[in-house]
């Protein structure tokens, strides 16, 4: 992972309230963390920080989509997504962290959100990346075209039963 500098957020100068920042993402990011499963990326993401004298809540919030690949027909599409993180950043002992909350050793000043913006992103993929002209009918592709042929075209008569299953339903 390449270090993103344009992401370190120096919370140490900033008075206490509410602090907003905004990053544009692009391919650029995501090729950082050595992620290229995105043909094209465009984000805004919004970081709005609040800052008490004892911790930090970010709320992270953007909107943009990625190029990705059909997982049947591996049609390009744009896939529009609309993530949200929120992350509580204490200060301590670093090794108290759990997924909710950050703990940064006292002497910290300064924090990088590149990884949480990444991550944020990333999980919001769904498992199974579908062209939105599959379900609708309107995407036209020699795959689909091929897939609707290979179909099985047979169904079980109604009625018609294995007669290994018929010695079982004997039984009860």
């Amino acid at each position: 992972m390449e270090k993103l500098d344009e992401f370190d957020i120096p919370f140490v100068g900033l008075k206490n309230g509410i602090h907003q920042f905004v990053f544009i993402l692009d391919n650029t990011f995501f090729e950082g963390f050595d992620f290229n499963d995105f043909h094209q990326a465009d984000f805004k993401v919004e970081l709005a920080l609040h800052k008490s004298e004892s911790l930090l809540e970010l709320e992270f919030t953007s909107k943009g989509s990625v190029g990705v690949s059909c997982d049947v027909t591996t049609e390009y599409f744009d896939l529009a997504l609309n993530p949200s993180w929120s992350q509580i950043i204490k200060f301590g002992n670093p090794e108290a962290s759990t997924d909710e909350i950050l703990v940064l050793p006292v002497g910290a000043y300064k924090f990088n959100v590149s990884q949480q913006i990444y991550e944020m992103i990333v999980l919001e993929i769904p498992p199974k990346l579908e062209h939105p002209g599959i379900a609708n009918g309107t995407l036209q592709s020699e795959i689909l075209d091929k897939l609707k042929t290979l179909e099985p075209k047979a169904t079980p008569v109604e009625g018609q039963n294995d007669p290994r299953w018929d010695k079982l339903k004997d039984l009860l």
